[in-house]
């Protein structure tokens, strides 16, 4: 890593690595520590409290006592405060988005993107503070029936590693809005951004009603298994979030969970093969995480009138992605989070060769001795890929993109929606009614017509099947903060 980003890292890193609730910094009563490393160099990077069931313990005792003073704050008090953290986070973006870069594998621009639209999405929700409102129901004379919305009491949210910081900030909102108070939880691989934000951000909040707690999946497990712990709130694969609906069961708890995906692209017949490449390169999100997303659209169905003309359009776009280390203004693509990550990725790019798909791009690590010692993946492209293989079936969660043909449509609608998850679908065609007919029929929860991978704020964003429950990045978001009296 250059000199100057060494010295701007040394400035930029949390200064606490505690477990932060109560409106203070805490050691842990279990005294273990997770190593971070940064996945671009091998750098050491420090290390963060891997928390106990005490320590929960304690974090949620002390969002429990928090929580009347704060539902009982006035909503225009509670959005003044919500404002100030926002624009705490765009006051310290670069510092921040650094610091997912050094701390996830992400590229540096993706990231101030990142730091931008969490506060966009706190804005939104201390917007809505006043649309948690109840009804009245008539009934007869000399009756009154009437609902209230009110908060839920003690949420958790639980990160990924792909957003570190956005899963942290960008989740803040709604619950925050609602009255209820907040425990996060980075993922283990990720944390850095999560405690800088809980420096930022101490004194903005009353004691107790913010709170920062890292640690691994134990301490995953005794958020989700506290009593006194109201919603869990969780970004991750399927079988993690099996693990923790199981898991929230003993207790009841209200559940939003946005989980894995195997998206499908849609190319018809009348899209220029200049479009579809375009398209298949957003929606991969190559150039954000690395293809490290739950709404990439990483099954690519192109009608075989333009298959053979975009193929090579889209191995051209490819190719053109600079690879290079996250913290470079100039890399457009990053690397993975982790070792773990790495090798997932490459065991099933040798399953798709071994499974008779083409490898036509791509599929190892970059040439460049500078990214030696990272997680770096190529951005890899298969052709001749068949639904029943497995690189077109499983979530691979990294810079791998698979390519099928398609004629019929009743066929290809049976196809894009075999598989038990339905989270994003992306459509491309020039004809209005082919594209409703076919976004009416698609299973899955987020459809883009002309279009991939952006969210818009105030849109409700989530899976059908096993893809999630519930939605997020909207009204329905603050909606499922609360619950009716």
């Amino acid at each position: 890593m250059l000199q100057t980003a060494e010295r701007a890292l040394d400035r930029r890193l949390p200064q606490h690595r505690g477990l932060y609730y109560g409106g203070a910094w805490h050691a842990s009563f279990g005294g273990r520590e997770i190593p971070i490393t940064c996945p671009a160099t091998g750098e050491a990077l420090g290390t963060a409290v891997d928390a106990t069931v005490e320590d929960v313990d304690r974090a949620v005792t002390a969002a429990r006592a928090a929580l009347l003073l704060w539902r009982d704050t006035p909503a225009q008090q509670r959005a003044k405060a919500i404002r100030k953290a926002a624009a705490i986070l765009r006051q310290h973006a670069e510092e921040l988005a650094y610091l997912d870069a050094v701390d996830g594998g992400n590229p540096l621009t993706a990231m101030l993107y990142d730091v931008e639209i969490s506060a966009d999405y706190m804005d939104y929700f201390a917007g809505l503070v006043t649309e948690m409102k109840g009804s009245t129901i008539p009934i007869g004379e000399g009756t009154l029936n009437y609902t209230l919305r009110e908060p839920l009491g003690v949420v958790a949210r639980i990160g990924a590693f792909n957003h570190p910081l956005l899963f942290v900030a960008g989740k803040c909102g709604a619950p925050l809005a609602a009255g209820n108070t907040l425990i996060v939880k980075p993922a283990d691989q990720t944390p850095l951004s999560a405690l800088r934000i809980a420096e930022l951000w101490d004194g903005v909040f009353p004691p107790g009603v913010f709170s920062v707690v890292t640690g691994g999946r134990d301490a995953g497990a005794a958020l989700v298994a506290h009593p006194r712990v109201a919603k869990i709130g969780f970004i991750g694969s399927v079988n993690a979030g099996r693990s923790v609906m199981s898991g929230a069961s003993a207790t009841l708890k209200a559940l939003t969970l946005e989980l894995g995906g195997k998206n499908a692209l849609i190319a018809c017949a009348d899209t220029p093969p200049a479009e579809v490449a375009d398209g298949v390169v957003r929606g991969m999100n190559f150039r954000y995480v690395t293809g490290q997303s739950c709404n990439s659209t990483s099954r690519v169905y192109l009608h075989s009138d333009i298959h053979d003309a975009s193929l090579p359009e889209i191995v051209k776009r490819v190719s053109q992605l600079k690879v290079g280390l996250p913290t470079e203004r100039d890399s457009e693509v990053g690397c993975l989070s982790s070792q773990a990550q790495f090798d997932k990725t490459m065991s099933y790019i040798k399953l798709g060769i071994e499974g008779g798909a083409r490898l036509a791009y791509g599929g190892k690590r970059p040439a460049d001795p500078k990214l030696a010692r990272g997680f770096f993946v190529e951005p890899t492209v298969f052709a001749d890929v068949t639904d029943d293989m497995r690189i077109a079936r499983e979530e691979i969660f990294g810079p791998v993109v698979s390519v099928l043909r398609w004629t019929d449509e009743s066929d290809l609608l049976a196809r894009v929606n075999a598989l038990d998850v339905g989270l994003t679908c992306s459509i491309w065609t020039h004809d209005l009614d082919r594209a409703h007919r076919l976004a009416s029929r698609v299973e899955a929860g987020y459809v883009w017509i002309n279009g991939a991978s952006q969210h818009w704020v105030g849109v409700p964003f989530g899976g059908y099947k096993q893809s999630g429950i519930g939605r997020e990045e909207s009204i329905e978001e603050l909606l499922a903060c609360t619950q009716i009296k």
